[in-house]
């Protein structure tokens, strides 16, 4: 992690106000809003996010309000760079989470795991406690596929109270997790972040892409090779309109 100090001041990307940031200024915010004890939660923006604010304005205030807005895609980290933000970094998902979970061991904060199909809740339960064997998981969740009823929500609400994770992973993936977290502001003194596939990578069960294909801004292209049925409308639709958006958005700056 880099030691050179990032602001975490946002810039606009098409439809999101992305923070820049970095490994260490990403785990200090999450830790100051720890320490506030007031929850919140933390997105993780990428083409996909940025399209999908872009195209539900309701959605894009979700992620607007969130209280970090972290770059985990490299076409957001470039729109930075070219607005003039050169400290802007790529910070992972999977590897912010891997990251706070190494920092909630060291410093005694507890963390919970909400979403994902039972086996990969078990398979993250396995690999945590032998990767980080004094980190404290005090709650762990697989909700049905389906929307909760009042009456299971409310239960879910007491249940990570009464457990007091200071920090709870959100697995449900975009958008879902976003309008989940956003609901449930000011309900959970949990700080939340949408992790999104990490937990699959988390458990074992999808590879993650080469890292310098990620530095390239083709993870993109690994994961379609990994699931194209489910993803090719995501990145041969979504990639191209967001090219088109956020180049008449520098055009735009330009003029």
């Amino acid at each position: 992690m880099s030691n050179q100090p990032v602001k975490n001041e946002r810039v606009k990307v098409v439809s999101l106000q992305v923070n820049v940031c970095n490994h260490d200024s990403a785990i200090q915010r999450v830790a100051e809003l720890v320490r506030r004890g007031r929850g919140g939660y933390v997105c993780f923006s990428t083409v996909h996010m940025t399209m999908e604010s872009f195209d539900n304005p309701e959605y894009a205030v979700k992620v607007n309000a969130a209280d970090l807005i972290i770059p985990d895609g490299m076409p957001l980290v470039w729109m930075q760079k070219l607005q003039g933000e050169k400290q802007a970094a790529r910070v992972r998902a999977n590897d912010l989470m891997i990251m706070l979970c190494a920092y909630a061991e060291k410093n005694n904060l507890t963390v919970g795991f909400y979403g994902g199909k039972q086996i990969v809740i078990d398979a993250i339960l396995e690999r945590a406690k032998k990767d980080y064997p004094k980190l404290k998981i005090v709650y762990a969740f697989s909700p049905p596929f389906r929307p909760l009823t009042e009456e299971e929500d409310a239960a879910v609400i007491a249940e990570i109270n009464e457990k007091k994770p200071d920090i709870l992973f959100m697995g449900l993936g975009c958008p879902k997790q976003e309008n989940w977290m956003s609901a449930h502001k000011g309900k959970l003194t949990a700080v939340m972040l949408g992790v999104g596939a990490s937990f699959d990578f988390f458990a074992g069960n999808v590879r993650e892409s080469p890292e310098w294909l990620g530095r390239l801004g083709l993870e993109w292209l690994f994961r379609l090779t990994q699931e194209p049925r489910r993803l090719w409308k995501r990145y041969l639709i979504l990639n191209p309109r967001f090219m088109r958006l956020a180049t008449l958005q520098l055009l735009r700056s330009k003029k």
